[in-house]
C-alpha cells in the first residue's frame, strides 16, 4: 500500500509538472471599502457597523486551459465597529460610552480561484470569477477606547484571527479585476475585559479593485 501510494504520489507530479510551469502568475495593486462589524457571543449592548478600507499587493496564479488558480494578497486592513458601552451600568461607571472600535490588521488571504476563461472570446473583454478560502490576520495595532482618567482599556485584543472568504467578481480587458467578498471570522479579534467570555469574531463585507499587470 505504502508503495502503491508513492507510486500516485509521483504520477500526480509527473502529469502536474507540465501544467505548473504554463501556469500564469500576475500581481496587482489592490484597493477596497469594507464594512466592518463584531459578532459577540451575546448581543447584551448595541453593536453598530462601520466603514473601513483596504489597501496592497495581491497576486493570481492561474493555469490555464481549466480556469482554476490561486490567488493571495498582503493587504493593511480595517476591522471594527460601533459599540455603545454606557447602555449598561458595568461599563457607564466607569466612563465608557458609544466608541468606534477600530482595529488594523495585516492580512493575508491565500484562495482557491475559477475564472471562466473559454466564452469565444469574450473573455478578452469581461470573465467572471469565484473564489474562496482563508484569510489570516495579524493585529498590528488599535485605537484607544476612553473611559474616566485611569481605568483600563474594556477590551483585551488579541494577536489575530483566522477567518473564511467566499467572494466573486469580473475581470475587464483582461486587467482590471471587481469583486465582492465576505468573510467570516472563525476565532475571536477581542473580549470584553470585565466579562471575560464574553468575545467577538469579525464579519466583513468588501468591494475591491485591483490592475493586474
Amino acid at each position: 500500500m505504502k508503495r502503491l501510494s508513492a507510486l500516485l504520489l509521483l504520477l500526480a507530479a509527473i502529469i502536474s509538472a507540465p501544467i505548473a510551469s504554463k501556469a500564469q502568475f500576475r500581481y496587482a495593486p489592490v484597493v477596497g471599502v469594507t464594512i466592518n462589524d463584531l459578532k459577540f457571543k451575546e448581543s447584551i449592548f448595541p453593536v453598530d457597523k462601520v466603514v473601513g478600507y483596504q489597501a496592497g499587493i495581491q497576486g493570481e496564479l492561474m493555469f490555464p486551459g481549466i480556469g482554476f488558480g490561486i490567488d493571495f494578497a498582503l493587504l493593511y486592513n480595517q476591522m471594527g465597529a460601533k459599540t455603545d458601552l454606557g447602555s449598561r451600568k458595568i461599563w457607564s461607571t466607569d466612563g465608557f460610552g458609544d466608541s468606534h472600535v477600530m482595529l488594523h490588521t495585516l492580512q493575508i488571504p491565500v484562495h482557491l480561484r475559477f475564472k471562466w476563461t473559454r466564452m469565444n472570446g469574450l473573455e478578452d473583454y469581461i470573465a467572471p470569477f469565484v473564489y474562496g478560502g482563508p484569510d489570516f490576520a495579524i493585529s498590528i495595532g488599535h485605537n484607544k477606547i476612553k473611559g474616566n482618567e485611569g481605568v483600563p482599556s474594556p477590551y483585551d485584543y488579541s494577536g489575530g484571527d483566522l477567518g473564511l472568504t467566499a467572494g466573486g467578481g469580473f475581470e475587464l480587458w483582461r486587467r482590471w479585476q471587481v469583486s465582492l467578498q465576505y468573510t467570516w471570522g472563525m476565532t475571536y479579534m477581542l473580549k470584553t475585559v470585565k466579562l471575560d467570555n464574553l468575545s467577538a469574531k469579525n464579519r466583513q463585507w468588501a468591494v475591491r479593485v485591483a490592475y493586474m499587470f
